[in-house]
């Protein structure tokens, strides 16, 4: 009865992971052999697993990764596309992150530019930070709508708390007045203070062309290639690969 009554308290106060190991504390006779300190340790251990996992997901959900299972234990490096194993385990102890560098990865279509650039994000959430990810036509659309409905400055404000922002399909097209000039206020408000990543299937010295404006486009160059990390990726597409070996 004082068990069900501890458990009921556990989880008004949102103790949940307490209350888990309480409850199979409770049904085991091994944990009575443990002095109180013991026991105790464990419940505060549980509940900081639990909420580290349910922080992790949450991150995850927020994230709309395109490769939702994406993470570098994931990461084929045995493919010959490029890869520099150990400098993409660098970028995964997450240091550019905290030192609110950039990441580009550049490369062919299906060569996993978009893949390797989901794994990064997923293990920056492992430690705690933030991500987004979205194609540069739907964040184009966002911004075009927002500017219609009076929301424009809320959502560059919410663009600008992400701690990594991902920009995959850069460079498909040319980029327009408006679309140019938007761009370069959603990397503006980022600039020093957060981390991007860009993928593109266009090589960064054909970027200014793409941009359009030169004023602008050395705007927007400066603030996302000098202090970036550059992933250059090649070989066949690994979609090929992978349908030719089922």
């Amino acid at each position: 009865m004082m068990v069900e009554m501890t458990l009921g308290k556990l989880h008004q106060l949102k103790l949940a992971g307490m209350a888990e190991a309480l409850s199979e504390q409770s049904q085991s006779p091994l944990y009575g052999e443990l002095a109180f300190e013991e026991r105790l340790g464990m419940l505060v251990d549980r509940e900081m697993t639990h909420r580290d996992n349910r922080r992790l997901t949450n991150l995850l959900r927020g994230a709309k990764l395109r490769y939702a299972g994406a993470c570098p234990e994931e990461i084929d490096f045995r493919t010959p596309r490029g890869l520099a194993k150990d400098a993409i385990l660098s970028l995964t102890q997450n240091g550019w992150v905290k030192g609110t560098q950039n990441v580009i990865v550049t490369g062919p279509t299906g060569s996993g530019k978009t893949f390797i650039a989901c794994a990064l994000a997923n293990s920056a959430c492992r430690s705690g930070y933030s991500a987004h990810y979205l194609r540069l036509p739907r964040l184009l659309q966002d911004l075009h709508i927002a500017r219609a409905d009076g929301s424009y400055g809320k959502l560059l404000s919410r663009l600008a708390k992400y701690a990594i922002l991902i920009i995959d399909d850069w460079g498909l097209a040319k980029l327009g007045d408006k679309e140019r000039r938007d761009i370069l206020e959603v990397l503006e408000d980022r600039h020093g203070i957060t981390s991007t990543i860009v993928v593109s299937q266009i090589p960064t010295e054909k970027w200014h062309d793409t941009i359009g404006d030169p004023t602008i486009a050395d705007a927007v160059l400066d603030r996302l290639v000098h202090n970036a990390h550059r992933i250059t990726m090649k070989g066949e597409s690994m979609r090929k690969l992978m349908s030719k070996s089922k």
